[in-house]
Parts: structure tokens; sequence; C-alpha cells
């Protein structure tokens, strides 16, 4: 560590790990006097007790250092070039150490860090934030500020000093010097890049004296709308004068908010990519010269040996073989290869005549019988196998003759492999089997060939499709009829759960949904999302289909596993026409989805107004509370949507109602600054004097985010609020 050196520790009669941190001054040879400052300020350390700040339990003699909890994940600063955090962990991280600093800058007197980064933010088994090594620097011999710059860039903590250390000032640093480096730790746990990687100690000194702070091009437009919020602020944080920069009561409020709307992301469903399964041989190179010769000398040779020579394409009085030659022996590609690839029946029988090897097999493994039957060659295919062929030689994929049969729809080499030994069910190397290839491409005459010579309907390839879900996949209704007609499996499921139903949903293939419900599949059936084919049709918009999943019976209220009914998802995605289906079809307007969260309270906080007034006027409770406390009219009220709030202020929704940290929509309306919003919601009875779980009205935050709006509305409007707003500003939490 920057401080000194970090040594894990087991408890010999309490059977516990601990951290042991040994400063580098606090050595064998320390003084005494080090060491009483040493006990002193672990003393002090270890009566501050706070969920987000590491335990100190006492002080370690030999070797001399302090005992600490054990945080098993590490620091921040190890774990962001190793892993990629999802936005709900960046945000939680976010939220815990800045209720770890407004704890510490809440103590009378206020308790200042002065090192918070990455390398003192420290995460334990289930990755909850626990901070550490305030105050150390007072153990650090001070002298001039530039010593004290310098020790700061060898303990990599330059990057989070704030510009008024570099300006020549007497000033002591204050809170605000932590609230600047807390924006720079928001900029690296939102970016997972490190801040002014590549610059000198001097090249930063003068750049952030000069007002430019981390580069903002990381940022991207494709971020959740929370994490725009969480750059703006970042900003504020890191503001050249420190005046402007909010205070920690303030910055959680903000953080708290952005990770409690962060919470409920709904998760699109996966779309189901099949792409066309084709096989093609390679190009045989084939000189055209050497063919012809080929076939001219077979034509007027009658010796035997003088063919084979022909055949062999070798010149015995040659000593340097041509590059044809070469290339066709490490090819492995014969004169039978090339006289069938070019579709000759005739100079293939004579060459046949010569006894040649008719399986013979190029680099790749095609026999001249793969390539007759890639080539729909029917004829080139009965005289290669009357001449004793192997109807199941593979390529290096798998494929036999009768895959590629099935692949072109040549029912009448199919019956001519059949006829000649070839295994029905032959699976190339992913699985799929003749049948999958033939219901992949419509083949119906070879589907049932195959089906007459009792192919297995049911075989999976390697992701768990039947020949049925590649049918109703591509939506070919002759081939679903065949083959549910035949007995294959209605509902087999693929790995990831989903049966042939999923498919022809997602894909809005609505003849062969149609013959699958009347054949009987389950209309309920769940994938390993937990999503029905009601869940995927409500999602993608497919009215007509989420009626005909409606009247076979599917079920209105299953949840998908993150809690979505297909309710939930119509609203999310803003499809009115099937909110009003599925409210007609007596869906619970007020099913309670991950975080509790209704779907009113989805289309409030990503909806447009159509979709909050569509859902009201079915009934939707506006006063519904989620998990965290949260109503509807919060969360329009959090977005700005002016008119979802009035629409659901004249749907008698709450305007006191309160979130687990005691804000009201007034508080939300003051906090973003919406002036209009607030005297809507003033105008319906909200009260300005209500304070939240620390004492905080709607004016305080109005005047901490510097709203001149929101100030001069409440001062005109409620002034015995705005006295006791000024009296109490800046009041801190006691502990």
């Amino acid at each position: 560590g920057g401080f000194g050196q970090v040594f894990r520790a087991r408890h010999q009669r309490w059977r516990t790990e601990y951290a042991i941190k040994c400063a580098p001054c606090l050595l064998p040879d320390a003084t005494s006097s080090d060491v009483n400052c040493l006990i002193e300020e672990a003393t002090k350390m270890e009566k501050i007790k706070f969920q987000h700040i590491v335990s100190i339990y006492g002080v370690c003699k030999e070797p001399l250092g302090i005992v600490m909890e054990f945080m098993a994940n590490g620091s921040l600063e190890k774990m962001l070039p190793t892993h990629s955090l999802c936005w709900q962990l960046k945000f939680r991280i976010i939220h815990e150490t800045s209720l770890a600093m407004n704890f510490l800058h809440s103590i009378k007197p206020p308790l200042l860090h002065l090192d918070l980064k990455p390398g003192n933010i420290l995460l334990d088994s289930n990755m909850h934030v626990k901070i550490s090594d305030f105050g150390l620097s007072k153990w650090m011999e001070q002298t001039t500020r530039m010593q004290y710059i310098e020790r700061s860039a060898l303990r990599g903590t330059l990057s989070y000093i704030p510009p008024e250390m570099f300006l020549e000032s007497s000033k002591a640093p204050g809170p605000k010097y932590d609230v600047y480096s807390f924006g720079i730790v928001i900029w690296e746990l939102l970016t997972e890049k490190e801040p002014y990687s590549g610059f000198s100690m001097m090249t930063i000194i003068i750049r952030v004296a000069a007002g430019m702070r981390p580069s903002l091009q990381p940022v991207s437009s494709k971020w959740p709308g929370e994490a725009q919020q969480m750059v703006d602020l970042m900003r504020r944080c890191w503001d050249q004068d420190p005046k402007k920069r909010p205070c920690f009561p303030d910055i959680t409020v903000e953080t708290d908010m952005l990770l409690s709307l962060l919470q409920s992301p709904v998760a699109d469903p996966e779309s189901e990519t099949l792409a066309r399964k084709v096989s093609c041989k390679p190009s045989l190179h084939q000189p055209r010269e050497v063919s012809e010769e080929v076939g001219q000398e077979l034509t007027d040779s009658d010796s035997g040996d003088y063919s084979k020579r022909v055949l062999l394409l070798s010149d015995s009085e040659s000593l340097v073989p041509s590059y044809e030659e070469l290339h066709i022996c490490e090819n492995k590609v014969t004169p039978l290869h090339f006289l069938v690839a070019q579709g000759s029946v005739e100079q293939v029988r004579l060459l046949l005549a010569h006894e040649v090897d008719v399986d013979c097999q190029t680099a790749s493994g095609y026999t001249p019988l793969l390539i007759a039957t890639q080539d729909q060659q029917p004829d080139l295919c009965a005289l290669l196998l009357a001449h004793g062929a192997d109807a199941n030689l593979v390529d290096e994929d798998g494929w036999a003759p009768l895959h590629f049969a099935a692949q072109n729809g040549d029912d009448h080499t199919t019956r001519l492999l059949l006829n000649h030994g070839a295994h029905v069910d032959a699976q190339e190397h992913e699985g799929w089997t003749p049948l999958h290839l033939a219901a992949q491409n419509n083949f119906e005459s070879v589907a049932r060939l195959l089906v007459s010579r009792q192919a297995d309907l049911n075989l999976r390839e390697a992701e768990g499709k039947t020949p049925l879900h590649m049918a109703a996949y591509f939506g070919h209704v002759s081939l679903v009829k065949l083959l549910t007609g035949q007995g294959a499996e209605l509902d087999a499921r693929q790995r990831n759960l989903r049966t042939p139903l999923h498919l022809a949903v997602e894909q809005g293939k609505v003849r062969a949904i149609q013959h699958l419900l009347k054949s009987g599949a389950v209309p309920d059936a769940l994938d390993q999302s937990g999503y029905s084919p009601l869940h995927t049709a409500a999602a993608r918009g497919k009215y007509l289909i989420c009626k005909m999943l409606l009247r076979y019976g599917a079920s209105l209220e299953l949840p998908t596993q993150q809690g979505w009914t297909p309710l939930h998802l119509a609203a999310y995605k803003g499809h009115l026409e099937i909110i009003h289906l599925l409210a007609e079809s007596h869906a619970d307007l007020g099913a309670l989805g991950a975080m509790n969260w209704t779907p009113l309270h989805l289309a409030a906080r990503n909806g447009e107004e159509a979709v909050v007034s569509a859902l009201l006027r079915c009934g939707a409770d506006p006063n519904d509370a989620e998990q965290s406390g949260w109503t509807p009219l919060h969360l329009a009220v959090q977005r700005g949507a002016f008119p979802s709030v009035i629409n659901l202020l004249e749907h008698h929704a709450n305007v006191h109602a309160r979130n687990k940290v005691g804000w009201t929509p007034a508080h939300l309306a003051a906090l973003k600054g919406n002036t209009a919003i607030l005297k809507v919601l003033v105008k319906a009875g909200a009260q300005l004097d209500v304070q939240d779980g620390v004492g905080c009205t709607p004016l305080q935050l109005a005047l901490r985010s510097q709203q001149q709006g929101i100030m001069a509305f409440l001062e005109g409007k409620e002034p015995s609020v705005a006295i006791l707003g000024c009296a109490e500003l800046g009041a801190q939490t006691e502990v």
C-alpha cells in the first residue's frame, strides 16, 4: 500500500483472519513517541464504527501495526483493471463510498480523509464498500506544501488532489478536498480507466491547476440515463471552485436516488439468431490443361499402365514435379475428383474401369460421391454407388452425402443414397441430421422420404434444436404440419429451454404458431430467463399473436426470472394496443415485478405519457409503492415528465407520499430544479416544510443545489419555510 505494508494474519485463538497494516515509520526502531502516536490514533479510529468504514480492532506490537478487519475482495484499485463491473455495482460502490464520507464529515469536528482513492476503497466478500486510511495522513511528516505534493505523487494520489492545493494558498484542506477526490473516483468507476494515464507529475499539476480534468471522451451516449446523471454529479464534485462543489449530505441524496432508479432494469428477451446451415465444398482449383489432358489421353489410350501413369499425373522422365502436380498431391485431389466436378459421366465411367479408388478423399475429406451429391448429379451418384462408393463417408465437418442431398432438396438422390445404405440419422459435427436441413429449407418431399425411412423426429443438434424447431423458426407450415402429424415432440426444449412455439412467436410466424397451438403445444412453457411465448409477444409488440396465445389459455400473470409479467413488458416497451388487450383480459394491473415495481412504475420511469394515461384509465393504482417506497409520482417527477405528473395527480396520486429516505415528490422537484412541476405539486397540496430522513426540506435541497428559480418560488410562496430553511442550512447530521 501507499502508506505501508499490509499483512494477512490469522488469530491463533479466535481462528479468524485479519489485516495488519504496518507503516514505514513504525518499524522496530520506532521511537516511543511514534508508538504513542500510533496507539492514540488507533484508539480514536477504533471508536469510529460505521458499516462502510473498515473496523479497527487495536494495535499489534510485533510487528508494530494496526489490526483491521480483513477485506476478502481487496481494493477497488486492484479490482478495476481486471473486472468489468455492471452499472448497478458501480453505482452501489459510489453510493456506499458517499455514505462513508458523509459519516466522517458529520463527526464533530469533521474527520477529513484527504487520501480518498480506489486503493483505500476496500470491498468485502459481498462486494460492499468499506473505506480505510482516513486520518493516516496525520502520521506522515508534512513540512511544505510541495513536499506534501511530491509525497502524494510517490503514493499514487496526485490525481486526487484538488487544484487549490497546487495554487499558492495558505488555507488548510477542508471538506471540499475529499469531494474533489470523490469526483475523480466516480470517473474511474464509470470509465474503468486510470486518470491522467501517461502524464508526468508536472503535466498533471499544470492541467489540474488550469481547470482541466480527466477526459470525458469515454462517456458514451449509450450509457443509461442514470449514468449520464452520475456524470453531471461527478463534474460538480470536481469543480475548480471549492464553494461550488456539493457537500456529502447532498451527494448521498443523489447517489441514493440514482442507485434506486437503476435497480429495476427490464432485460429485453434475447433474440434467437439461427443462421441457415449450409456447407460448400472447397474449390478444387482444377487446372484446365490437366483435366483436358487427362480426358483426352483416357479416350485415346487403351493401355492400362499408361492410363494409371496419366491418372497419377506423374512424368517419369521429369525430375522436378510441376506446380499442378504438387498442388494436387498436397490436397489429395485426384483426376476422379476433377472429372466428377466437371460432371462428365462418360469420362468418369472410363476412369472407374481402370479400378481407381472410388472412395478417395481430398485433404478436406471430400469423396467423389460427396462432390456429385452436392453438385446435384444423380447420374454420377448412381454410377459411383454402382462401383461400390461408400454412402456414409463424411467430409471434415461430418457432412455425409445424405446431408447434401437434403440441403439441396434432391429427393431422387436422397432415395438413391438411402437405397444404398445411407444412415438416415447421420449427424454432422454440430449434430444436424438430414431432416434438420430439409426442415430448415422447406423441402417437404425430402422430409417425407426421410420420415418414411424411420428418421428420428426428435434428434437434437448441439443447441438442442429438433427439426420442428427449425421448421417453426423459419415458419415452414407444411413442415410443421408434417412433423407434428408424425409425432414430433411439440414442446421439445433447446438448451436455453425454448420450445418451437417460442421460436415461431419470436419470428412472428403466425400460421406456424396457429398450427402448434392447435396441435396442443403448451402456451406457458418458460425459457431459461422465465419468458413464456406471451412475454415475448408482448415485449415485441405482436398484437395478433398475443390475442392468439390468450385464446389458447396463455397465463397473464407468469413472472419472468426478473419478476416481470407480460403487462410489465408491454408497459415498458410502450405497446398501447397490447396494454389494452391484456387489461381487457383481466391482467393484474398492480402485479409486482423486480423491486416490487408495478407496470405503472415502469411506465412513469421509462414510458411516454400515453402509456401512463392508458394504465391509469384501465384502473392502475397511482399510489403503489415499490421496495424503496417510490410511487409512480416520484418517478414521473424525477424524470421531469410534466404531463404524466398532471395525469397522476388527476387520478388521485398522493402528493405527500414518502420513499424510504423520506423524500416526497416535492423534494425531488426541488433537487431537479423543476419549478413548473413543483408549482403543480404545491397546488395539489404538497407541504414544503416536510423534512426527509436527515432533516432536509425541499428548500434546503434547492439552496444547496443553487436552483435560483426554485428558491425564488419557495421564498415567495412560503416565507416561513424559507426562514426555517436558511436557519438550518448547512446543518450537519449528528452521529
